[in-house]
């Protein structure tokens, strides 16, 4: 359960929520949207310059359609709230996590005073410097997942996490609910860095993520099999595992993530080599074969392929920054 002190800074009625209670029967569409169009402007609730920022959800009210122009992750702190989203009704409760895609049409049913649920409000931008601060962030599984956010895949509409009882996750969304409602000027690096964090996180969970479309669910399945058996695990394996065809299996992963099993599998195993390299003194042939590559002369060949050096080099230039 989230700290009793943002709670119940969260628990305040508003003074829209006050307008609610004193018999307003329908939200003020000026605060959330410029035009006549149901799209919340994200310009409404950043400050200038801002990626990220938070506000309660608004309780007592019926959101009627809309969508939004920015990606909204939302966070329930206690209670339940009811959503349909493109109309599929999702019930979000309490320590879940809620990530709608901008393309997303949202309406949600009226949520009483103990239902308190926190709106993450975040440019797109903010995703790509967030996961660039990470060491080990370019794993096909988590760029996949924000792919699917800033609606680089088509057909989801959101992304739906039950991790209320996953500790780590809970810390790091507390320790981001405390930075941001604190407003700290300083604070911008942390948030990036939590929030890549969450993102590495909340893979390891992929069996508590619920989506809309069963092609997502599908590639999210493989996705994650190769995030665990990247050193030795094969196509075949995954197909049996996943009741598929080989070669189906192996057109549908190339046709959603534009990559091949063989060349996400490569992704992976180069990510992981090049952490090791910046981090560990590990040797570089044992860098080779922990992820995976027997033959040292193919691993220097294919890393300077992608990175455009060797692996000696590249350990180097690390040290050097």
């Amino acid at each position: 359960m989230i700290h009793k002190q943002i709670l119940d800074k969260l628990k305040v009625i508003t003074e829209e929520e006050q307008r609610l209670l004193n018999g307003q029967d329908s939200i003020d569409r000026t605060l959330y949207m410029e035009t006549e169009k149901s799209v919340i402007n994200g310009r409404k609730l950043l400050s200038e310059g801002e990626l990220i920022t938070v506000r309660s959800h608004t309780r007592f009210v019926h959101f009627p359609p809309h969508s939004h122009d920015y990606i909204e992750v939302i966070y329930m702190c206690s209670g339940q709230t009811i959503h349909i989203i493109d109309g599929e009704k999702v019930i979000l409760k309490e320590g879940e996590l809620l990530f709608l895609c901008q393309s997303a049409v949202q309406e949600i049913l009226p949520a009483g005073a103990e239902d308190v649920a926190v709106n993450f409000v975040i440019l797109p931008e903010f995703f790509d410097s967030s996961l660039q601060m990470m060491d080990n962030y370019d794993a096909p599984l988590c760029r996949f997942l924000i792919d699917c956010l800033k609606n680089k895949v088509s057909g989801t509409s959101y992304l739906h996490f039950r991790v209320a009882d996953v500790l780590p996750a809970q810390n790091l969304i507390e320790n981001l609910l405390w930075t941001l409602i604190g407003n700290s000027n300083e604070s911008r690096s942390i948030n990036q860095y939590t929030m890549g964090l969450l993102i590495m996180q909340i893979t390891h969970y992929t069996d508590r993520l619920s989506s809309q479309p069963e092609e997502d669910k599908l590639i999210v399945s493989a996705l994650r099999y190769i995030e665990e058996n990247y050193r030795h695990g094969t196509l075949s394996e995954l197909a049996s595992l996943l009741c598929y065809d080989a070669s189906v299996l192996s057109r549908r992963i190339k046709d959603v993530t534009g990559r091949n099993y063989t060349e996400l599998v490569q992704e992976k195993r180069l990510s992981k080599a090049s952490f090791l390299l910046k981090n560990t003194k590990l040797t570089i042939e044992d860098i080779a074969i922990m992820v995976g590559y027997e033959n040292l002369s193919f691993f220097h060949n294919l890393f300077k392929k992608v990175y455009g050096t060797s692996p000696g080099r590249f350990r180097r230039n690390a040290h050097r920054e």
